[in-house]
């Protein structure tokens, strides 16, 4: 059976062979059944790719959220033939996408130096670090695998490659640019309100002092 091809939009439905409105213990007892069958140890029906298509879509499915955010990309109670651009909206966000790309690698970088034993991090682990919308952060890792920059490992959370690595330490992207992407809450060491403060009063002054030298 061949495999869904890498870039193309998933039905999750589809490739656990169920029904959109399917409860959890459905969608557990199909999940379990493929994982079963397409194992790559399994030496007579094993196959990576698929397998790991159908990781993406049980941890999708089993997660209300996740699963709440899949049915509306996937158009259910929309009319689908009627698609929708996001106008000015699209090009604010256009410039960003880089920048939020390397943010991400920067967060798997950090945790290959950091977890070497464990470098990988889950979909969820990501959202909780990275400053972006489920869909915005899903297009992200698109590019990223895409561009194997990053991969999946055998439980379907992200790691980067040594190209990712090469990559990074060739761009050096600034910290500037990189640190609004993560959130505070997912800093090992917050910057103290002290040295906030004492960060915006200064780059008041050098405002003020290049509007004098002006």
């Amino acid at each position: 059976m061949s495999a869904p091809l890498a870039g193309k939009f998933q039905d999750h439905y589809t490739i656990l062979g169920i029904e959109p409105k399917s409860d959890s213990e459905t969608i557990q007892r199909a999940y379990a059944k493929l994982a079963q069958k397409y194992r790559p140890s399994n030496a007579a029906t094993g196959d990576a790719e698929m397998f790991e298509a159908i990781n993406t879509a049980y941890e999708t499915l089993s997660d209300r959220e996740l699963r709440s955010i899949f049915d509306q990309l996937r158009g259910l109670g929309q009319d689908v033939s009627l698609p929708k651009f996001s106008g000015f909206q699209f090009f604010d966000a256009l410039g960003r996408e880089a920048v939020r790309r390397a943010a991400i690698l920067c967060v798997l970088y950090d945790r290959r130096l950091t977890k070497p034993a464990a470098p990988s991090l889950s979909m969820r682990h990501l959202e909780t670090i990275v400053e972006a919308t489920a869909p915005e952060l899903s297009s992200a890792l698109w590019y990223l695998k895409q561009r194997g920059l990053a991969a999946s490992d055998d439980k379907s959370s992200l790691q980067i490659t040594v190209d990712g690595m090469d990559f990074l330490e060739s761009k050096q992207p600034s910290p500037d640019a990189v640190m609004p992407f993560i959130k505070e809450a997912a800093l090992a060491v917050a910057p103290a309100p002290a040295t906030r403060e004492a960060e915006s009063v200064l780059g008041t002054l050098n405002r003020a002092l290049a509007k004098v030298s002006v």
